[in-house]
C-alpha cells in the first residue's frame, strides 16, 4: 500500500512537469484543465500517503479498533479536492468559451497526453494489484481517479485535434465535460468514504457468503444477529452462534474457534467476534415472537 502511494505521488509529479510544458506551449484550456487535475492529483496523493501510512499503524490504547478510518478521510479529503477543481475548472472554461483563443504547437500537446495516458495506465495496473491484495480505500480511491484521468486524457486530444481543424470552440466545450466527469468522480469517492465512516454494513452478497460458511460449520444450528462493517483494510464481523443446550462451555468454545477460523480464511484481514447462543433460547425467542405477532 505504502509503495503504491509512492508511485501514485512520482506518476502524478512527471504528468504536471509533462503537462505545464504542453499547457505553455499550446494555451489550451482543456489542457489547462488536465493540468489542474494532476495538480490537485499529487496534493490527494501526498494526503494519502500519510493516510495509509497512518492507517497501517497497529491499534494503540487510545485507538483499540486501529486506525483504518483514516483511509476514508483520505477519500473524503480526495473528494473535496476534485470537487474544487472541477468548478475552478468551469468557470474558466465558460470564460474562454465567450473569449476564445487561437491554440498553438498542437503536436506538443497530443504527445505529451499519449504520454500521459501510458504512464497512467502503468500505474493503474499496480494500483490493481494492490487493491486486490488489499482492498484499501484509500487506493480504490486513488485508483479510481487516475480511471477518469485516461478519459481525461483522451477528451484532451480529441479537443486539440479538433482545433487544429478550426474549431477551437470545441476545447472549452470539453473542458466542461471534463469537469462534469470530474464531479462525478468526486461523489463516487466520497459515498464510498462516507460509507465506512458510518460503518455501512457489507454488501448482500458478503453477508450471505458469511451466513453460509457459518452454517456450514458442524454441530452449528444457527446464527442471527450479523453484523459488519469495514475501516481501511480490516474488515469487523460480529454474529450471534447457535449451539445445542447440552454442549460444554469447553466444547462450544471449540467450535465457536473453528467458525471464526472458517471466516478469517475466507476474509484473512477480519476481526471476528462470536455470542454462543443455546438453539433453545433461540427457538424460544422467535416463538414469543410470532405470538406477539399473532395477538
Amino acid at each position: 500500500m505504502r509503495l503504491a502511494t509512492y508511485a501514485s505521488t512520482a506518476t502524478a509529479i512527471i504528468l504536471i512537469a509533462t503537462k505545464l510544458v504542453a499547457w505553455l506551449w499550446t494555451d489550451s484550456v482543456s489542457m489547462l484543465a488536465t493540468l489542474i487535475d494532476s495538480t490537485l492529483d499529487v496534493a490527494a496523493s501526498l494526503f494519502n500517503l500519510l493516510a495509509v501510512r497512518h492507517a497501517l499503524s497497529p491499534a494503540d490504547h487510545e485507538h483499540r479498533f486501529g486506525h483504518g478510518k483514516a483511509e476514508a478521510l483520505s477519500g473524503l479529503g480526495q473528494a473535496t479536492f476534485i470537487a474544487g477543481s472541477a468548478g475552478f475548472l468551469v468557470l474558466e472554461a465558460i470564460s474562454r468559451f465567450f473569449h476564445p483563443q487561437p491554440i498553438g504547437v498542437i503536436n506538443v500537446g497530443i504527445g505529451v497526453m499519449v504520454f500521459s495516458i501510458i504512464a497512467t495506465l502503468l500505474l493503474l495496473a499496480f494500483q490493481g494489484h494492490v487493491i486486490r491484495k488489499t482492498g484499501s480505500t484509500a487506493i480504490k480511491a486513488d485508483a479510481l481517479h487516475y480511471r477518469t484521468d485516461v478519459l481525461v486524457n483522451a477528451s484532451v486530444i480529441a479537443a486539440l485535434l479538433l482545433a487544429a481543424y478550426g474549431w477551437s470552440g470545441f476545447d472549452s466545450l470539453f473542458a466542461i465535460a471534463i469537469a462534469v466527469f470530474i464531479l462525478y468522480s468526486a461523489w463516487q469517492i466520497s459515498q464510498s468514504a462516507i460509507a465506512d465512516l458510518m460503518d455501512h454494513e457489507l454488501p448482500d452478497d458478503e453477508r450471505l457468503q458469511i451466513r453460509n460458511i457459518v452454517l456450514s460449520c458442524k454441530h452449528v444450528k444457527g446464527m442471527h444477529d450479523l453484523r459488519t462493517r469495514r475501516a481501511g483494510t480490516t474488515t469487523f464481523i460480529q454474529l450471534h452462534l447457535e449451539l445445542d443446550d447440552e454442549l460444554t462451555l469447553h466444547r462450544a468454545h471449540a467450535l465457536s474457534d473453528r467458525v471464526e477460523a472458517k471466516i478469517r480464511k475466507a476474509y484473512p484481514d477480519s476481526e471476528v467476534i462470536i455470542h454462543e447462543d443455546p438453539a433453545s433460547l433461540t427457538e424460544s425467542a422467535k416463538d414469543f415472537d410470532e405470538d406477539a405477532q399473532v395477538s
